[in-house]
């Protein structure tokens, strides 16, 4: 048999645009590989739900893969175990992959094939799959290169008559992870990828501004992409390119550029820009999963959870058990669902480490379960951001009962997510502690039976919050780690300098304060 050239496939779950695929093609025979790591599925921040619906992608892949016939060997063991068993029975010329912006489990999962590759005398090709710039020194020319890499031709994969290799690899058992799945979430592959896009582009978008926000109309003006892209089975630059070609086709129609429509697209593509750099926020730094970006926030929080008060309200708050009806709700939506909006996101990350005090590393990880499009590129750098811990961005302390009047002012999301409260009246269906007893009664919501008291005052917890981070950035008083943190994460906005006898050109500032709306 000649050489084999592997296509290991990770959270690149197509065919389509796939220029690790497209160049082992170029090589000769290929064997495509996909292996459900041990050391990933027993980690702390995955779940059965995103297991399966991985499985369902796999699904998908293995039938492209067939037309161009080429088998998908899945494999139980570690990609360093299972090269070395293909290794022993055939030679193995190269092996293909995407670049991935993992978690630190798949960080070090990488760096053990590279040492794999070294010692076997095995070439790896490495290929970027986003805008991640692998190595990049500061943000300066990050927005440049993210334009070049969206604007480069996708790449086509046609069949090509060669035999490809079919082995056998062991078969022990699939690590199951942790968890149940969610029977309202979506359904993985690239088949329900390209039919959510499509929805999006030709009518959904015409929403997508005025409804993103909304926890009740997100679920249909979003994108809804968010796990197609963390799983690979479409990629970004697939994503911009449709989204520019429709709007393209709906000027051309007559539309407006002020039409829902065009106005939706545009800033959805805006969002997909910020897609890549939260994740590029991970490249650069990987102990963002563990480790504040800023030192001034160390020791701030119970960072253990060893208190049994933090104890107490992490549970709380992990049950959707917080008193705060609009936090509740979330969360019950995402347990049964994998997935909420942006905006929602953001309250429960900002309530959970300001109201409640808790330290963003454990309850990001139950988020990171919870959600099914979980990207650690996006989620570690935004629970940061979102608990305080940056040091360069604003700190933006939601307050759930307000959140609740601004996004569902009749409480019908409310209603929808808690049984408990679909009875009470919208003058008190936010603060439904505050009804007297006799209503609670009438109601059906006796608090502290049918549903809790808040876990805290939300006026003194806000304080306290604000009093104890003013404390501590006083005490650090290190302006050159302040500077640091923003050369190499902060945002660039580039504006044009007014026409003048110099040369125009493009000048880079700062921008460390805005916050992106994902998908």
């Amino acid at each position: 048999m000649q050489p084999l050239n592997i296509v290991w496939f990770k959270r690149d779950l197509r065919i389509e645009d796939h220029v690790a695929l497209s160049n082992a093609l170029k090589k000769g025979a290929v064997l495509a590989l996909y292996c459900w790591e041990p050391s990933i599925w027993k980690a702390e921040d995955t779940s059965l739900s995103q297991q399966v619906f991985v499985g369902e992608c796999l699904k998908s892949l293995r039938v492209a893969l067939n037309k161009l016939g080429i088998h998908l060997h899945i494999s139980s063991l570690g990609i360093v175990e299972t090269l070395t068993f293909i290794s022993q029975q055939h030679t193995i010329a190269e092996v293909h992959s995407h670049e991935e912006t993992g978690n630190l489990t798949s960080y070090a999962i990488d760096k053990d094939v590279g040492k794999w590759c070294k010692n076997f005398n095995v070439k790896w090709h490495e290929y970027p799959q986003n805008g991640v710039i692998r190595g990049l020194k500061n943000r300066d020319e990050w927005h440049a290169k993210w334009e070049e890499r969206m604007r480069t031709p996708l790449i086509d994969i046609s069949p090509i008559a060669i035999n490809h290799p079919l082995i056998t690899l062991p078969r022990p058992p699939v690590t199951r992870s942790k968890g149940e799945d969610k029977l309202q979430r979506q359904l993985g592959g690239r088949e329900a990828a390209m039919a959510t896009l499509s929805s999006f582009l030709t009518h959904r978008s015409s929403f997508y501004r005025g409804g993103i926000s909304s926890p009740i109309k997100a679920a249909e003006a979003s994108s809804r992409l968010s796990a197609y892209l963390a799983w690979g089975c479409i990629s970004p630059r697939e994503v911009v390119q449709a989204t520019r070609a429709t709007v393209a086709e709906h000027r051309s129609e007559g539309l407006d550029a002020k039409h829902p429509l065009i106005l939706g697209l545009r800033s959805f593509e805006r969002r997909l820009h910020w897609h890549c750099h939260f994740i590029q926020k991970l490249e650069s730094q990987p102990t963002l999963e563990i480790e504040h970006m800023h030192t001034a926030h160390i020791g701030m929080r119970d960072e253990q959870v060893t208190d049994a008060e933090s104890q107490r309200r992490l549970a709380a708050w992990c049950k959707g058990q917080t008193g705060w009806p609009m936090v509740d709700a979330c969360l019950a939506m995402l347990n049964q669902q994998g997935w909420i909006n942006f905006r929602m996101r953001a309250m429960l990350m900002s309530s959970v480490s300001y109201l409640l005090w808790l330290h963003w590393r454990e309850t990001g990880l139950h988020l990171a379960r919870e959600f099914v499009d979980y990207e650690p590129g996006i989620h570690w750098p935004q629970v940061q951001m979102q608990s305080g811990s940056t040091g360069i961005n604003t700190l933006r302390i939601y307050n759930p009962i307000k959140q609740a009047q601004d996004q569902d002012s009749r409480g019908q999301f409310v209603r929808k997510w808690i049984p408990a409260l679909r009875r009470v009246p919208d003058a008190w269906i936010f603060e439904p502690y505050l009804m007297p007893a006799q209503l609670q009664l009438k109601y059906g919501c006796v608090i502290e039976k049918d549903y809790p008291m808040p876990l805290v005052d939300i006026r003194q917890a806000m304080h306290y919050a604000k009093s104890q981070i003013a404390e501590a950035r006083k005490a650090h008083q290190d302006k050159g780690e302040t500077r640091n943190v923003l050369m190499k994460h902060g945002s660039r906005t580039f504006k044009r300098k007014p026409s003048s006898t110099r040369k125009r050109k493009d000048k880079a500032t700062m921008d460390h304060s805005k916050q992106s709306s994902l998908f």
